[in-house]
């Protein structure tokens, strides 16, 4: 995105959207995002070779629609997920960037939260959203995985979870389904490393745990909700290279799924979402 720096929606960081072969899951994220972003917002596809002739039809469609300011690449040869997200990343400088997962339905005002969440606190590296699939992020069990919400439920979750006293607690590391990286942290910390992890999942984690020995953080935007079909997942090797170079990690993370030292975050979003009534026609599209 030659020009990451020069448009878009003042305080909005780009987003980054690795384009993969599900083009289902890509035309309803697409659908989500029109739905929940201001107009304007600068949205980067980074097609890694990946996309089938369905899906590029899907994408020249939504280009032509979207109120979004939107950019389409796409490799001639396929790079690896993890070096050409490192790409997309060096391409947009030092400026903020959120990676949304391929599969991801972000809910109305996703965005605007996670930017705000780290306006809120400078030493916040990564925010990371509630999700359905969101291991430490998950609502309403942590660690669990529950069925993606409807459009409408999603709304409900969305505008419970921004009515929430913002705390942003500490996460063990981001988790991929919607991640805000702020630029400045990044580029001190270096980028992906592609040479040890073949996932996005993991060369995320290794990154938000570089930036974390930094002394930067790791938070949960507990006002933000981006739904998913699924959890993400290393690639095969990539768990064993996270606990050779990051012995504490697993361990850590272990005990964040036992314990749950955010469970009061969760309580208090399922308290507000009780007290919701169904969403209005224009609730649904808010942004």
């Amino acid at each position: 995105m030659a020009d990451a720096q020069g448009r878009g929606v003042p305080g909005l960081p780009i987003v980054l959207l690795p384009v993969t072969v599900d083009d289902g899951a890509l035309d309803a994220c697409l659908a989500a995002l029109d739905a929940g972003t201001p107009a304007g917002t600068r949205v980067w596809l980074a097609d890694d070779a990946q996309a089938g002739p369905r899906a590029m039809a899907i994408i020249e469609r939504w280009l032509d629609g979207t109120p979004l300011c939107a950019e389409y690449t796409r490799r001639q040869r396929r790079l690896g997920e993890v070096a050409h997200l490192d790409e997309a990343l060096a391409a947009c400088g030092d400026a903020d960037v959120i990676v949304l997962a391929p599969d991801a339905v972000p809910g109305p005002g996703w965005a605007g939260q996670l930017a705000a969440c780290a306006a809120r606190d400078p030493a916040i590296a990564t925010a990371t959203s509630w999700s359905n699939a969101g291991e430490t992020a998950a609502w309403p069990h942590c660690g669990e995985v529950a069925p993606a919400p409807g459009t409408a439920e999603l709304a409900r979750l969305a505008r419970a979870a921004a009515d929430m006293p913002p705390a942003h607690p500490e996460l063990p590391a981001a988790v991929d389904h919607a991640v805000f990286i702020r630029g400045r942290a990044r580029a001190k910390a270096g980028g992906l490393d592609a040479a040890s992890y073949a996932s996005r999942y993991a060369a995320l984690i290794d990154l938000s745990l570089r930036m974390a020995g930094l002394g930067w953080r790791n938070a949960l935007c507990e006002t933000a909700f981006v739904a998913r079909g699924g959890e993400g997942g290393p690639a095969e090797g990539d768990l064993a290279a996270l606990a050779a170079r990051w012995p504490g990690w697993q361990p850590r993370l272990a005990r964040f799924l036992m314990e749950d030292p955010v469970a009061d975050r969760r309580r208090e979003l399922a308290r507000r979402l009780d007290g919701l009534e169904p969403p209005s026609q224009h609730e649904l599209f808010a942004q």
